[in-house]
Order: C-alpha cells, then sequence, then structure tokens
C-alpha cells in the first residue's frame, strides 16, 4: 500500500475553514485529501483509528527558531522538526537571528537544501530585515524574496533604523510579504524580567512594557505611512494589543501573533508560582525563585496582561497563536537568571495549553484551530491549514483528555528549556501526517 493513502475512521474532523465540526471519515489518497464522508465503505487502505481524538487541519506555527545554520547545540533541523510534528505542527516559518544570519541568498539557499534533506515537516525561511541582522543597511529583498523567503524579520531585535524599516515595508507591499517585527527598545530592555512589584520584590532589573510598546507604535506608524504589511511578533502586553487594535480600525494592513505561554504563565512564575491564570487545573509544585526557564523575550508580564491578551484572542484582535520556539542549551541556561538566555522551548506545548484554555470555558476547539492553522496558513500562502478535497494531506490527530507529564524522555526537541518540566499536561497529538506521509505517530 502506498505509504501516503489512509483511511481516518470516525475522528471528530474540525476544519474551521469549511466550517466543518463533526464526526467523519477522511480518505487520503496519494497525499492529498480524497474525501470526507459520514462513513467510508471498507477499501483497500490501511485506517487509522481516530474514535475519541480530534482530526484538523496540519498546525501552521509562523515563528520557530530553529537555530540551524550555526546554532546546533541548542538544536538541529531534524530535532526541531521532529519537535513540531510531535507538538501537531505541519508547517512551520524559521527565523533568522542564526550564525551567520538568513540575509544573503547564499545562505536561504544552503539552508533550503538542508531542509529537503533533514525536516520531516514543511519549513519556510524567513530572511532578515537588514544586512547582518544589525538594524542597519537593508538587505536585498526582491532576491531573497526569489530564493525562497516568506517573510523578512531581524527577530531577536528590532531594527533600529526607521528608513530601513520604511523600506522593508515598502518592499513588503511590493512582494506581498511580510515584514515580521520583534518590539523592543534595546536601551529600555536591559533587565532579565518584566518590571513591576515582582521584580522589585525579587530584586532582579526588570523590563517595563513601554519598551515593547513604543517599538509598536512606531512600526505602525510606519506600516500606516507605507501600506505594507505589518506583522507584529509575540505581543505581550495589554496596551500594545490595544495599539494594534485601533491600527486596525483604521485601516492598517497589521496582523499579530500571542504565544500560549503569555497568555497563562506570569511574571509570578519567575516568583516560583506554577498557576496557570485562567485556568485552575494546571498547576505545578511552587519552584525556585527566579529559574531561567521562565526567562523569555518578551517577558511574562502580569496577571492582568495575561487575561488581556485572552480577552483580545477572544475578540478576534489576535490574528494567530505562535509559540516563539527558542532553544537553548542546558548549560547556557544553567548560568542563572540573570546572565541566561532568553526563551522557551515551545512546539510541544502550545496545543496543551491552548486545550486547557478550552476546559476552562475561554476558547472552543474551532477557535484555537482556527488560530493555530486555519489563519497562519491563509496568511502563509502555501495551501496549508484546511482539510478540503484536492489539498495536501497534512493533518494532526490529537487525544484532548489524555494525560502525560512533562520530562526530557517525553520531548523531541533537543533543548529542554521550560518552566512546565515536571507537570502534568492534558492533551497530546497521537498522528501528524504531511502529504500524507506518517511524520508523528504509530
Amino acid at each position: 500500500m502506498p505509504a501516503d493513502s489512509w483511511v481516518i475512521r470516525q475522528g471528530r474532523v474540525i476544519d474551521p475553514a469549511q466550517n466543518i465540526d463533526s464526526t467523519l471519515d477522511v480518505v487520503v489518497r496519494d497525499g492529498v485529501v480524497a474525501s470526507i464522508s459520514n462513513v467510508v465503505e471498507a477499501i483497500d487502505l490501511p485506517e487509522i483509528d481516530a474514535r475519541g481524538k480530534v482530526v484538523s487541519p496540519g498546525l501552521v506555527d509562523l515563528h520557530v527558531h530553529l537555530r540551524v545554520p550555526g546554532q546546533e547545540h541548542k538544536e538541529s533541523i531534524a530535532t526541531g522538526t521532529a519537535a513540531a510534528a510531535a507538538g501537531g505542527f505541519t508547517t512551520i516559518c524559521c527565523m533568522p537571528n542564526t550564525s551567520p544570519p538568513l540575509d544573503s541568498v547564499e545562505v536561504i539557499t544552503e539552508l533550503r537544501h538542508r531542509i529537503e534533506r533533514e525536516s520531516s515537516v514543511r519549513v519556510f525561511p524567513v530572511a532578515t530585515i537588514s544586512q547582518g541582522r544589525k538594524g542597519g543597511d537593508p538587505v536585498d529583498y526582491q532576491a531573497l524574496a526569489e530564493a525562497g523567503a516568506v517573510a523578512f524579520s531581524d527577530d531577536g531585535d528590532s531594527t533600529r533604523n526607521s528608513l530601513t524599516m520604511r523600506r522593508a515595508l515598502e518592499a513588503s507591499r511590493d512582494h506581498g510579504l511580510p515584514v515580521m517585527v520583534h518590539c523592543e527598545d534595546k536601551p529600555l530592555a536591559t533587565g532579565a524580567m518584566h518590571e513591576g512589584e515582582v521584580s522589585r520584590a525579587l530584586g532582579f532589573p526588570g523590563i517595563p512594557p513601554e519598551a515593547e510598546e513604543i517599538i509598536i507604535a512606531r512600526d505602525l506608524m510606519l506600516a500606516r505611512l507605507t501600506g505594507g504589511w505589518l506583522h507584529i511578533q509575540h505581543v505581550s502586553t495589554a496596551r500594545g494589543i490595544e495599539l494594534i487594535r485601533i491600527a486596525k480600525a483604521e485601516g492598517v494592513n497589521v496582523t499579530c501573533e500571542v504565544m500560549p505561554h503569555h497568555l497563562v504563565m506570569t511574571d509570578r512564575w519567575v516568583a516560583g508560582d506554577r498557576t496557570m491564570v485562567s485556568t485552575s487545573e494546571l498547576a505545578g509544585d511552587p519552584a525556585a525563585e527566579g529559574h531561567p526557564n521562565t526567562k523569555v523575550n518578551p517577558p511574562l508580564r502580569t496577571q492582568a496582561d495575561a487575561e488581556a491578551l485572552l480577552a483580545a484572542l477572544k475578540s478576534g484582535a489576535f490574528d494567530v497563536i505562535a509559540t516563539d520556539h527558542a532553544p537553548h542549551a542546558a548549560d547556557e541556561k544553567a548560568k542563572g537568571l540573570l546572565d541566561a538566555p532568553m526563551g522557551m522551548s515551545g512546539l510541544e506545548f502550545a496545543l496543551p495549553i491552548c486545550l486547557a484554555l478550552v476546559r476552562a470555558g475561554h476558547l472552543s476547539l474551532t477557535d484555537i484551530i482556527h488560530r493555530l492553522a486555519t489563519v497562519p496558513g491563509k496568511l502563509l500562502g502555501k495551501g496549508g491549514g484546511t482539510l478540503l478535497p484536492g489539498v495536501a494531506a497534512d493533518i494532526t490527530i490529537f487525544d484532548p483528555d489524555v494525560t502525560w507529564r512533562v520530562e526530557p524522555n517525553e520531548l523531541r526537541t533537543m533543548s529542554h528549556n521550560t518552566p512546565l518540566m515536571g507537570m502534568a499536561l492534558r492533551g497530546r497529538v497521537t498522528t501528524a501526517l504531511v502529504s500524507g506521509e506518517l511524520r508523528f505517530g504509530d
């Protein structure tokens, strides 16, 4: 039998793009979705029993750090994409803060060749905005787009030169590709956590929300000026998403993303608390203060910010949920909160976190699949995010009720830098197909 042909039996099929939410059979032939129907008679194809599980379009993550080239001690294409598949993501976009950065046709081309050889899911590279990702001279946007870049970003830093940002947004308008911005006023962002009552009590230097909001405001103004497509990454503050909401209402071409960890974790996690806000079911034992796995950029904010982000997600102000999967080596994170690099692993935890918000009544399964698959697939423009017959069979199957414990031997990522380590999560992917081929599961 072909390895890319299946009958997926009697799962709860949810595809927001087709307004489907029902118990159905899905037939995959030669790597594409052939049909979706109530019951398919016995046919000579291998079967996947999806009873009690959810069948959805493969999830799409617009914000992943694979650390390739040059930082393979943190993650590799093989391990990062294995983690993606285990988390249900069949398509990801990889960020350009690598060594060397993704700022030339040669580097992009070599990366794409490595992806073809080593990846277990679809990977699309994001090129830099500026040469060397230094925030100054612009890259050759047309050449990089022709080489396969799907967006431009200086992620990890904001583009310092406003004229360069203007040129990038003008190029985005011409090429139809987004400029993905990490909004951070670097001189204001010299701390290790959110600046507020918790940082003062702990004695750690803080990062004020204004460090993020100042650059959000600047980039929104430049998007208004140019008509370019601005995509604002990892929004973490209540005022930040309000600025974006106002700009959208005024017709600015802006999209934005929220991270699962900013929805349920707060600066109290840096103090050792492991309570998930907006849901009472996920809570771990208290941890040591200042654990470096709670250090992320932008930082975990206040409960009021987390609740405002969730309200914005529910209202549609956020376009997508992304992970900002940011792996680091264990010895780097062992340096302590002040000296450890910022970032946490995210690919294998996004779905369980979102499912906790579903069980708490804040979101529906359709809501999270819409933001994790349908909309990011549409924004990326590569045909993903739907189970429409005739499209590539990128399919995620997950059990929303199974409980599992976050332990190193349970993870596919090379890096285990997550404050969820040791905690019990509920909901897990059982199968991931890419063009009908099994990339995760039995």
